[in-house]
């Protein structure tokens, strides 16, 4: 019997396996289809490079954008090198001016490109986006280009005077990644909805405690989070009481470390022990910690997408009955800090725990909980 000839989709999907240690995803399938063959051996090329998984995670949901952008406003898949005419096509799609789209419907994205994009859960909100957002995702396609070993015309000066044009025309204000940090307190109303002994309330109060006490770590660290980072620590000696387990976390390449960096965090006492009941409930001795549950319980060998930590956090918030749009998985990060402020923990102790590189940055966290309750504040 001759042997049955795999689809480029499955082809695709198998590629895409192989290096799903680096880019855990539940989208597989549905990225095999809409990435190119090409796309794919680029990116596991940039994997073998030994690029940051943050950075690669980036640039994988950076093409597939681009990509279902590409298909929907010009009905075929992108161009390497893309053409002049195509990145300004970009930009007009993407920055523009509400008030002149009220008056006029043809400016900005086309009313068919924008329902295509927001039918395959590309595009949520609406509005115009940042400025940031598509200055990143043009870096990522610049990027993908060189590594293609092309010539893009990224720095040709009608594309920057449009970007600046467009963002001149549409200020917008920064707005936090969380509107309101996860202290101490917000953190123990989070975990109150997490009481019963169900896998998901296991996992998620394992997430929370882990995610918070190991410094704020980022929603993507967590997700990507697996067993071989793990390290069991001699358990602290406490005064009054029996020794707290100890455990480090070895994050290995982050968003702010190059590869031959390897960032260790500690957890202690209660989130030790949160975790370890997870992976004893979930089964888990290899692989990925944090994994997706079924709808009947069962769990998933594939790690969990960085996006559903975020679901599930504002899903928690909404549960202690906060206000889902003012909480995401950011507000562990800043809540980390805001908390160690708050206490009294000096900065350059706080940020050895959350790898905080920038200490402007991260004294942007702290210093917004110590003024309000500092003296400069109480001048009367």
């Amino acid at each position: 019997m001759p042997p049955i000839q795999k689809s480029a989709v499955e082809r695709r999907a198998e590629e895409l396996d192989t290096i799903a240690a680096v880019l855990p995803m539940e989208r597989r399938d549905e990225l095999a289809e809409l990435l190119t063959d090409q796309d794919v051996e680029t990116l596991k090329h940039l994997v073998e490079r030994g690029m940051g998984d943050n950075t690669i995670r980036a640039l994988t949901s950076d093409i597939a954008y681009l990509e279902a952008w590409g298909l929907a406003a010009t009905g075929h898949p992108l161009p390497w090198p893309a053409p002049e005419a195509l990145l300004l096509k970009f930009v007009a799609h993407h920055l523009w001016d509400p008030e002149r789209r009220a008056a006029d419907p043809d400016h900005g994205m086309p009313a068919d490109v924008d329902d295509n994009l927001r039918r395959q859960g590309f595009l949520k909100s609406t509005g115009p986006h940042a400025p940031d957002t598509v200055r990143r995702r043009l870096a990522s396609w610049s990027t993908l280009t060189k590594w293609r070993g092309l010539n893009g015309v990224f720095s040709s000066p009608a594309l920057k005077q449009a970007i600046r044009l467009a963002v001149r025309a549409v200020p917008r204000q920064r707005r936090r990644k969380s509107a309101k940090a996860v202290t101490s307190d917000v953190l123990a109303k989070l975990l109150a909805t997490c009481a019963t002994d169900s896998l998901r309330d296991v996992r998620d109060r394992a997430i929370l405690m882990v995610a918070f006490a190991s410094g704020g770590r980022r929603r993507s660290e967590i997700a990507g989070l697996r067993t071989e980072q793990l390290t069991v620590e001699s358990p602290i000696e406490v005064a009054d009481g029996p020794p707290l387990p100890s455990l480090a976390i070895h994050l290995g390449r982050t968003k702010t470390t190059s590869g031959d960096q390897d960032d260790v965090v500690y957890l202690t006492g209660r989130p030790v022990e949160a975790l370890n009941a997870w992976l004893v409930a979930a089964k888990i001795d290899k692989g990925s910690v944090f994994r997706g549950i079924g709808r009947w319980g069962t769990v998933s060998k594939r790690a969990l997408d960085p996006q559903s930590v975020n679901a599930m956090i504002k899903q928690r918030a909404g549960m202690a009955g906060l206000k889902v749009g003012e909480f995401s998985a950011h507000g562990l990060r800043s809540g980390y800090l805001t908390e160690a402020a708050n206490r009294g923990i000096p900065l350059p102790e706080a940020m050895e725990q959350s790898r905080h590189r920038s200490l402007q940055q991260a004294s942007t966290y702290y210093n917004n909980a110590t003024r309000q309750s500092g003296r400069a504040a109480r001048m009367l």
